[in-house]
């Protein structure tokens, strides 16, 4: 099966990286408050927020992410209409 994507890997951690960013501070929360919510530490919230790292990161660190957050793990999924259209 010799499929073409029309995006790769690094367009969907971008995606949910963009996504923690912008909930963490719509929820009025410095990436160190997020940290200690989350048992993670800042450095790793940096990572995962920073566009520039190619760091994975699991689901299991989403969910205590988006618990953190108060919000669904679906939502850290969910595109921008203008992140949609740049790929259709």
């Amino acid at each position: 099966m010799n499929q073409k994507f029309l995006v790769d890997d690094n367009y969907y951690y971008d995606v949910v990286r963009k996504n923690i960013k912008k909930y963490r501070i719509n929820s009025k929360l410095t990436q160190q408050e997020l940290a200690d919510l989350t048992g993670l530490t800042r450095d790793y919230i940096c990572d995962i927020e920073s566009l520039r790292k190619n760091k994975g990161f699991s689901i299991a660190t989403l969910g205590r992410i988006s618990y953190a957050l108060n919000i669904h793990i679906e939502d850290l999924f969910k595109e921008e209409d203008k992140e949609k259209e740049a790929i259709h």
